[in-house]
């Protein structure tokens, strides 16, 4: 099976990656997708971060009606902060008739080179990669036979920018899925 994993914090997870995700599965030649949420972000602060298992409550309650979706916590028990190099050798050891490729954005593209082993995950794996508003193609340097792009529509939705609206009582109706929004609202997240 060849899986694409979309590594986030998904703090919480919303229509933009749901969209990219349904994209990836529906019109490549992943089998399915998985959603592998990120305890800790080497790159992010984890100031504003919900539990993780509370923010892998959000992606399993997201992802509930597509059986090519899968959320993963595989990082939970993994030293932290992951790296995606890590996970991707721990997953193919565990699953060792199945193809891992790693899904990202162009703007993680422009500094794909500073992370951990990124020549073996472009070897071994490769890129799937979406476009991303004012992204600047031409500034990416890394060219490889195994990144492919993905044309997918470029939604520009931040969590930052729902947990906000969530904290001033704005509606976020269309930003988030459903189960999800009836759930940070149950928990009272974000306020």
């Amino acid at each position: 099976m060849k899986v694409g994993l979309f590594f986030g914090s998904f703090n919480p997870i919303h229509i933009g990656h749901l969209v990219i995700a349904d994209v990836m599965a529906d019109q490549t030649d992943l089998d399915q997708v998985w959603f592998v949420v990120s305890p800790l972000n080497p790159f992010k602060s984890s100031s504003s971060l919900l539990h993780e298992f509370d923010r892998l409550k959000m992606v399993e309650l997201a992802i509930q009606e597509n059986f090519k979706f899968r959320a993963s916590d595989v990082e939970f028990n993994m030293p932290r902060p992951s790296y995606t190099a890590d996970t991707l050798a721990y997953l193919t050891d565990k699953h060792p008739n199945d193809e891992f490729k790693l899904i990202i954005g162009e703007d993680n593209l422009l500094h794909f080179h500073k992370w951990k082993n990124h020549e073996v995950i472009l070897e071994q794996h490769g890129l799937y990669v979406y476009p991303r508003p004012q992204v600047d193609r031409s500034k990416i340097k890394v060219s490889h036979a195994n990144i492919r792009y993905v044309d997918s529509p470029m939604l520009d939705i931040s969590a930052t920018f729902i947990r906000s609206s969530i904290r001033n009582e704005h509606s976020v109706q269309y930003l988030l899925p459903q189960p999800v929004e009836a759930y940070i609202k149950m928990k009272k997240f974000y306020q």
